[in-house]
């Protein structure tokens, strides 16, 4: 028997084998004693025998063996190079191993394989990285290789995984635990609006501040697959990899994208913030970690294709005006480009629109103290563009294929392509000051292909080499593609093409889940918005911004005195508190009434905090309820301040003191009882400063 064991102060994680084969999981929860027998502990785990059963439970191993009578999905799946099944029986062969990290190696001398998994853990963040590695000494057609596998508590009664559209990004979808396989696949060739890799298991009764969770996330960009079953004999297994057969060629080395796990005892926010902090310190990079995030101006919105620098400068002067620190020029600049059906691939400036090249709009941006960042969609061609045209080869997929918004695929695995493309891209950065980019993907692929994904992953890191004080931000359609692999090779995500503050409530507040403030892009959308036709008033669209990495996509010529008022003060705000909530921990908070969405910003030194509460819906009663707070010290003592009071509407007629003074509570009230708001309309926001006396 061997037994090995990675802790951090919220977890233990502890993996046991038997003669030899490959290690189970067993046990993943609250933190062991470092006394804890572990050979005991191994004992105590196995499940007995009965009726119908086979003389022995087969292992729910790191990478289950169907040639060990495994009665679930196996976790490889491959063929020779003739076709033939090959059916592996992994071997102990070696193990690296310290407080932090556990490498352990498999052998399969029949078949010349050799298994490989690793595991780390981060002591600051609470995040377990588990990847898996397979090499073959001939090769082999791989059609699955799942990451480490974990088993799923058998306390909880119900999954949530993650659904969406364009426009509508992160829905989350309960399952109940049932016996049989929830299986999530993505074959877009991208992360997709349709399946984020992403997978919470909470015990029974677990909410976002009590109980116990655990939480998966699997950093791939290229599509995934999740296999979440339960055995006949009620153990679970959870599954991520690489989507299958998306491994073209055969070949000798293949492994799985990290997989990132994690274990709470406090709640689903316990999770949340262990993800939140680990894509913040340890996925991202930002070029200088010092300067604080800017305010963005993107100008889609406001102008589409329609470049003319007179509006553009008019357009760049009112966003200063607004508090925008960086101006980014979207689609339209490049080849031919009057709207969406030519010119992708031919990355060169429009002297059509800019006869003189950038450098004017860029130095009135200057001159106005913002930075200048640019759009690209680097993987993609139209087929009425020079590149194509020289080029139809490059194109992924056949010549008549559905196109989609115009447009083909760049084949990325071509050396080639990403020598073209980087000679473009290099080009523009070289010739002009640019500090961020826009880097979009717009259409799904015509057959997933893992190495299109390795190849952008290497163009990106050619480029963010090349050009290190340059920002990239991760777009595709909104949300298609994020994910922790692409955030290794960017900086910022845009969550989704919607800049409705209504959706935009909701998709933050189930994305931060998973990701920090400091790189979920939130931008305030027009009075009417481009996506749903929904009005809203300019509080809610500020502060629903506010809540994130804040920018404009407005065209600011339509502005009214009293909406350039509101966003100017809300901006300023965010400025003059965005260095605190950077850190922030992001805690959803459970709101007694459905109408309310609701988040805690709690600094990382706990003196500090603003709440978000935006009432989506009518209530379906007449007074607000209470909002239990999170996280504080409960004999300590919070000042809090209604920061919009300004914003209460007429029909709130009383008298509650928030809405004239700041008052002083405990932390035990404000966890226990919660904070009581005024009344107010649908489609608006509270915000709410507190800070420890």
């Amino acid at each position: 028997m061997k037994q090995w064991r990675l802790d951090c102060s919220r977890q233990t994680l502890v993996l046991a084998s038997l003669e030899e084969r490959l290690p189970q999981v067993i046990y993943w929860g609250d933190p062991l004693p470092m006394d804890e027998d572990l050979a005991t502990l191994q004992a105590a785990h196995g499940i007995d025998v009965t009726g119908g059963m086979l003389d022995e439970n087969p292992d729910l191993s790191i990478c289950p063996e169907a040639a060990r009578t495994f009665p679930g999905q196996a976790g490889l799946s491959l063929r020779s190079a003739t076709g033939a099944l090959i059916l592996p029986l992994f071997r102990f062969e070696s193990v690296d191993a310290n407080d932090a990290e556990l490498s352990l190696r498999y052998r399969d001398a029949d078949n010349g394989l050799n298994y490989i998994a690793r595991f780390a853990v981060d002591a600051k963040s609470h995040i377990i990285t588990a990847q898996a590695f397979l090499e073959a000494d001939s090769p082999v057609h791989l059609n699955w290789l799942s990451a480490p596998v974990f088993p799923a508590s058998q306390h909880s009664a119900e999954m949530i995984d993650f659904a969406g559209r364009w426009c509508g990004e992160f829905l989350p979808n309960k399952t109940p635990w049932s016996a049989g396989i929830r299986m999530r696949e993505s074959r877009t060739g991208r992360t997709g609006h349709e399946h984020f890799p992403g997978l919470i298991v909470p015990n029974t009764g677990t909410s976002n501040t009590k109980g116990a969770a655990q939480a998966f996330h699997y950093g791939w960009s290229g599509g995934h697959k999740m296999i979440a079953e339960e055995l006949p004999d009620g153990r679970r297994q959870i599954q991520f990899g690489n989507a299958s057969e998306t491994e073209l060629s055969a070949g000798t080395t293949f492994q799985s994208a990290p997989l990132y796990a994690t274990y709470s005892n406090e709640g689903i926010n316990g999770c949340a913030i262990a993800f939140q902090r680990h894509v913040r310190d340890e996925i991202v990079s930002f070029p200088d970690t010092k300067r604080p995030r800017p305010v963005h101006y993107n100008c889609w919105e406001a102008i589409y294709f329609d470049h003319d620098l007179d509006a553009l400068k008019d357009i760049a002067n009112r966003a200063a005006d607004l508090g925008a620190e960086r101006f980014v020029l979207d689609d339209g600049w490049f080849g031919m480009r009057d709207d969406d059906t030519s010119s992708l691939g031919d990355w060169a400036i429009d002297p059509r629109k800019y006869p003189d090249g950038l450098g004017p709009l860029i130095d009135h941006i200057h001159n106005r103290d913002m930075t200048f960042g640019i759009w690209f969609e680097p993987e993609m061609v139209n087929p009425d563009s020079d590149i194509y045209r020289a080029h139809p080869d490059w194109a992924l997929g056949a010549s008549d294929q559905i196109l989609g918004r115009q447009q083909m695929v760049l084949n990325m695995a071509l050396p080639e392509v990403r020598e073209y493309l980087y000679d473009h891209i290099a080009a523009v950065l070289s010739a002009y000051p640019v500090d961020y980019i826009k880097w979009d993907h717009n259409r799904v692929l015509p057959t997933p292909d893992a190495a299109q994904t390795r190849g952008t992953y290497a163009l990106l890191e050619r480029l963010r080499n090349d050009f290190p004080s340059v920002e990239i931000e991760s777009c595709a359609s909104g949300g298609g593609r994020i994910d922790f692999g692409i955030l290794k090779q960017t900086h910022r995500v845009w969550l989704s093409d919607s800049n409705d503050a209504l959706e935009r409530l909701r998709m933050q507040h189930e994305a931060a889940l998973f990701l920090p403030s400091v790189v979920t892009g939130s931008h305030v959308g027009p009075r009417k918005c481009h996506t749903s036709s929904r009005e809203l008033d300019i509080s809610i669209r500020a502060w629903v911004a506010a809540q994130r990495h804040m920018g404009f996509e407005m065209d600011p010529r339509e502005l009214t005195e009293h909406e350039t008022s509101v966003l100017k003060e809300v901006t300023q705000w965010w400025k003059d508190n965005r260095n605190w909530m950077a850190d922030a921990d992001i805690l959803r908070l459970d709101s007694p009434d459905p109408a309310v969405i609701a988040e805690q910003q709690l600094a990382t030194d706990g003196t500090r905090f603003v709440l978000f509460a935006g009432k989506a819906a009518t209530s379906a009663q007449i007074q607000p309820r209470p909002l239990r707070l999170a996280c504080l010290e409960p004999n300590a003592q919070y000042e809090i301040n209604l920061l919009n009071k300004a914003d209460a509407p007429a029909l709130s007629r009383g008298a509650p003191i928030l809405k004239d003074q700041k008052i002083t509570l405990s932390g035990s009230y404000l966890m226990s009882h919660g904070i009581t708001l005024p009344w107010t309309f649908p489609d608006t926001m509270w915000v709410i400063e507190g800070r420890k006396c």
